[in-house]
């Protein structure tokens, strides 16, 4: 059954232990240690988020990899997009797991690739503002050497591709000082390796800047309408009676806590009609379990109000081209940020059976 848009979901690799978490956080470190100590921070909070069917796994177990591919693809989902680190100089992290499963050629899903493109700092997680690994950008050297590191996924015929070119997105576009020179660098060596180019998508907080991010040179830009929540929806308030209740309790009185259905009518807008801006989906944000106090926690989501969001988001793409009737949805696991589509303990798979159900 053909899809009526193609959903592609950003993939969390940060779920197996790694050198840089065990010295910087402790042994054993993975985004499970976030997820399984989260507590509620207000009556009705739904903290913590454990997951089922596929356990709290290691994603160094290739038949775990094939468990998430096959529910995907059964529920709708086209392709993951990994994320990816690079912080110049050939330095990367957490990318042990794209190499296995492009060595591998398993499990047999398509993927792309999401630079995340930014400093990583404590700030966080309770550190701070320390500097963990910072992003650099040495130049043409390195974004050839970047390239070349890559190529070996771009040729692989599990990569998603739109016009027949390799869907690439940046994080953060404008943090690159020479973001014009990157994207010929790379276009021009894609060609001189046998594909016809890139189709590069920028990933946007701000949507307001969507036309600034095209001029840059990217083909499209996905909106991330998350920061909407906050300048557009009214600032929670507790009454006396509430904020009485969170004391006794020991809550915080000041979480930023914002309905999902109240949410999901900013998450997503009409600039999103347009062929080069692709909107993102999200079945929750909670980042209370990785930010240690500094968060954002929209409330009640559910798989109803989820399969609603779907809907929405499929009226903004339907007049678009094919190749070009994209969706992003944030995201496939990102447990310690409530956004995921895994069955969990409280709804099962009804999220996924909500995406199935309005996209098939």
């Amino acid at each position: 059954m053909k899809a009526k848009a193609r959903a592609i979901t950003y993939y969390l690799p940060q779920f197996y232990p790694i050198p840089e978490n065990d010295e910087w956080w402790e042994q054993g470190f993975t985004e499970w240690t976030n997820v399984t100590k989260a507590k509620p921070l207000f009556p009705g909070h739904h903290q913590p988020n454990l997951p089922t069917e596929l356990g709290f796994y290691d994603l160094r177990v290739p038949e775990t990899r094939e468990k998430q591919a096959e529910l995907a693809r059964e529920h709708g989902i086209e392709g993951f997009c990994y994320w990816h680190y690079w912080f110049g100089n050939g330095k990367r992290i957490l990318d042990k797991i794209f190499k296995e499963v492009l060595e591998s050629g398993k499990p047999d899903f398509p993927f792309c690739i999401a630079w995340a493109n930014e400093t990583w700092k404590g700030i966080w997680h309770g550190l701070d503002n320390q500097i963990l690994a910072e992003q650099t950008y040495p130049g043409v050297e390195d974004y050839t050497a970047h390239f070349y590191e890559l190529l070996p996924a771009f040729k692989d015929p599990r990569y998603i591709k739109v016009n027949n070119k390799p869907l690439f997105v940046i994080y953060k576009a404008f943090d690159i000082p020479d973001i014009k020179v990157f994207l010929e660098v790379w276009n021009t060596l894609a060609k001189e390796n046998g594909l016809e180019g890139f189709y590069f998508v920028g990933h946007l907080f701000d949507f307001r800047k969507y036309q600034e991010i095209l001029d840059l040179g990217l083909d499209a830009v996905n909106v991330v309408r998350m920061n909407e929540v906050q300048r557009l929806l009214p600032k929670p308030k507790l009454g006396l009676k509430e904020r009485l209740e969170y004391k006794l309790k020991n809550y915080s009185t000041n979480i930023p806590k914002y309905e999902y259905s109240d949410a999901i009518k900013v998450l997503l807008g009409e600039e999103s009609r347009q062929e080069n801006v692709i909107p993102t989906l999200f079945p929750n944000w909670d980042h209370s379990p990785r930010s240690k106090g500094k968060t954002l926690v929209l409330h009640d989501s559910t798989p109803e109000l989820f399969r609603q969001h779907v809907k929405d988001a499929l009226d903004l793409v339907k007049d678009k081209p094919e190749e070009e009737r994209i969706i992003f949805i944030k995201s496939w696991n990102e447990w310690a940020e409530g956004n995921y589509l895994e069955p969990d303990r409280r709804y099962g798979r009804k999220y996924l059976e909500a995406l199935k159900d309005e996209i098939l």
